[in-house]
């Protein structure tokens, strides 16, 4: 794993997407938790193919300033790139960016951190039984 790792995503926003589909908001835009949702899923396969079977990472910190709305129909492009690694190796620290057609729609940092898949699932479902 080394810093510079790129991801990019591209989609079409559609009407699940909205702010006033998913409640955060009234209005019929992309919504800023969809286009969180996009930032993540793009950062998390990027790193993805370069971790230990069984290894996977989990969101920790997202700062994101949404500068500009998108209607339904347009495109979005998701860019990602891993600019720092923990010295301890489990944190990941991304630059993220958003695009419409007509430009910047989001941009900021982005953190995961390195867990074991399974060991994580079954600790948050202990929570349940405590």
């Amino acid at each position: 794993m080394e810093v510079g790792i790129k991801g990019e995503k591209k989609f079409t926003v559609t009407e699940e997407q909205l702010a006033a589909h998913v409640g955060s908001g009234l209005v019929n835009v992309f919504a800023t938790p969809m286009m969180i949702a996009a930032i993540e899923n793009t950062a998390a396969g990027s790193v993805a193919p370069y971790l230990e079977e069984g290894k996977t990472t989990v969101g920790t910190l997202v700062n994101v300033s949404h500068v500009s709305a998108t209607p339904a129909g347009m495109e979005v492009r998701v860019e990602t790139e891993l600019t720092e690694i923990a010295p301890n190796g489990k944190i990941f620290t991304f630059k993220v960016a958003a695009y419409d057609e007509a430009g910047l729609i989001g941009e900021g940092t982005h953190q995961r951190a390195v867990v074991a898949k399974e060991r994580f699932e079954q600790k948050a479902q202990a929570k349940k039984n405590a």
